[in-house]
């Protein structure tokens, strides 16, 4: 990625986000009614509209000084998505997701969670939640790439072992829009319109 800032976007104000996930696909309509449906990308993105979350004035002065701070849509961000920032439960456990399988020579494995068969990279970990196993022994000789999400172990895990991983994520994402709608209400509380976060693909 070019412009990356490692920080959080604020989280009373992801909170508040109304979710959805996005799919780039073709459809056309034969002569005879039949349809040929094509998915031009293997997973979804998310985007995330943020405008309910901005109820008063603090709000709303958090909003713009993080825009400003990321210079718009130029830099991209983390930004914690509520309703999915878990490789398990609230709580990740060591065997959560499975990230790989032990070869004896291959000591660098990159956290994926999956969903019913479709694998989503983890780029963004947080930062000292990262558990991992080996054949379902937790492991501790490990360390974790913060930016890539890649796990490394000091020794090569053994051949025919599984690897699995619990831990907790934030989305790469930068603001859909170089302009940002912004108002004071009759009661001089902050507001925001159509404020649409987009995930970044790594």
């Amino acid at each position: 990625m070019s412009s990356f800032h490692d920080v959080r976007f604020p989280l009373a104000l992801s909170r508040g986000a109304v979710a959805s996930l996005v799919r780039a696909s073709e459809i056309v309509q034969l002569a005879s009614g039949r349809e040929v449906r094509n998915a031009r990308w293997a997973s979804s993105l998310r985007k995330w509209n943020i405008a309910g979350a901005v109820s008063s004035r603090e709000r709303l002065s958090d909003l713009i000084a993080f825009f400003e701070a990321t210079a718009g849509n130029v830099h991209a961000f983390r930004f914690r998505d509520e309703l999915d920032f878990s490789s398990g439960g609230d709580v990740p456990g060591p065997a959560d997701q499975l990230i790989g399988q032990g070869d004896g020579a291959v000591r660098s494995f990159q956290l994926v969670k999956d969903y019913a068969g479709s694998l989503r990279r983890i780029t963004r970990p947080e930062p000292g939640s990262v558990r991992v196993s080996i054949d379902g022994e937790e492991a501790t000789a490990f360390v974790v790439d913060a930016a890539t999400g890649v796990v490394t172990f000091d020794v090569a895990p053994q051949v025919g072992t599984a690897i699995r991983a619990g831990f907790l994520f934030d989305v790469p994402a930068r603001f859909e829009r170089a302009s940002l709608d912004i108002s004071l209400d009759a009661c001089r509380a902050g507001r925001a319109t159509n404020i649409s976060i987009l995930e970044v693909r790594e």
